[in-house]
């Protein structure tokens, strides 16, 4: 099988980047959307995992026809969870795309207004992104009769090879998506490979193996066993909704690792969660823990989204800057402005 991406690709050109034969990602600010592509003739189906974050839709419609071709559009797309940053861009797509949505059941009450999720938990600590928590969206999408649930064995309809996990705790119907054949993991929440709770590791992508974003775990005892779950597959790469996709002969290792170390190096030494976590069933959130009090919440918060504020204006700045360099040239030539000008 040819590889179904048509230009080499790289993070210094474009924000699109291999994963394996077949699965290519895209970074959407701090969360990773991914094409899955089955075979390698003209008009092949592929289908889109996750949705990423709202006023995204574009990118993302662009990246796929940078893969497909033009005016294509996916056999599917398929759901890990319902968190506003993995189902933001749904609403424009849906407009465009009439295509059917699969996530698991336990999911489906997130997805069709039913219920809302647990609330953030803010005081987990680890930086700023967790303190930033408790002003994230928190209302369910609605989604009607568009989502259905994905068949009970285990299949994706229209896409052969590749199985659905449920690996729940980061929400009680989170699934991850796994192909046999070569190994090849797409994790969503259930393990990150950055350390999704600090800004600066965002900022960076420096890649290390890591538990689900602590400030929107809501059970923690089923999130251990989920990456028990998954460590067990001994997969080959791993990609997830966070951060760089890893591989290499010491990824088992470090996976393992993770799934012994859970309680150290994963779950929070204190947070609303940690010690009870909230119940949900197939109608949504059945019970949660009270919040935990932070006095200092407030001015930490203030303090920090101001400081995030800033780091993501820098970040606007620092990309803009580079394309203009890499769209130095192009077209008419301009005067040049005095030196006095340009500093």
């Amino acid at each position: 099988m040819k590889n179904p991406v048509p230009i080499p690709i790289t993070r210094k050109h474009t924000p699109l980047f291999d994963v394996a034969q077949g699965v290519t990602g895209l970074q959407v600010m701090m969360v990773n959307v991914y094409f899955i592509s089955y075979g390698d003739e003209t008009g092949r189906p592929w289908f889109l995992v996750d949705a990423g974050l709202g006023q995204c839709a574009k990118r993302i419609r662009k990246a796929a026809e940078t893969l497909f071709g033009k005016h294509t559009r996916p056999a599917g797309i398929l759901l890990t969870h319902g968190h506003f940053d993995h189902i933001g861009a749904l609403s424009d797509l849906l407009k465009i795309w009439f295509v059917p949505i699969y996530a698991h059941p336990l999911e489906l009450p997130y997805l069709t207004g039913r219920s809302a999720y647990p609330p953030p938990d803010p005081t987990v600590g680890g930086g700023a992104l967790a303190l930033m928590a408790g002003l994230y969206p928190k209302k369910p999408i609605n989604l009607g009769e568009r989502v259905q649930p994905f068949p009970a064995d285990g299949t994706i309809p229209g896409l052969p090879g590749w199985q659905v996990l449920h690996t729940p705790g980061h929400t009680p119907g989170h699934v991850s998506f796994y192909r046999e054949s070569d190994g090849t993991l797409l994790a969503g929440d259930a393990i990150t490979t950055v350390k999704q709770a600090s800004l600066s590791a965002v900022l960076s992508q420096k890649k290390e193996i890591h538990g689900p974003p602590a400030y929107y775990t809501s059970d923690w005892q089923a999130a251990q066993q989920s990456v028990s779950q998954l460590a067990a597959l001994q997969p080959t790469v791993v990609a997830s909704g966070h951060g760089q996709p890893m591989q290499g002969e010491s990824l088992p290792a470090k996976l393992s690792a993770l799934s012994r170390h859970f309680q150290e190096w994963a779950v929070p030494k204190h947070g609303r969660y940690v010690d009870q976590p909230a119940r949900a069933d197939e109608n949504g959130v059945v019970d949660i823990p009270p919040p935990l009090s932070d006095p200092l919440y407030n001015f930490r918060t203030i303090l920090l989204v101001a400081l995030g504020g800033i780091a993501l204006a820098l970040l606007g700045k620092k990309m803009a800057d580079e394309k203009k360099v890499k769209n130095k040239g192009k077209g008419k030539a301009k005067k040049k402005k005095p030196f006095s000008k340009w500093r």
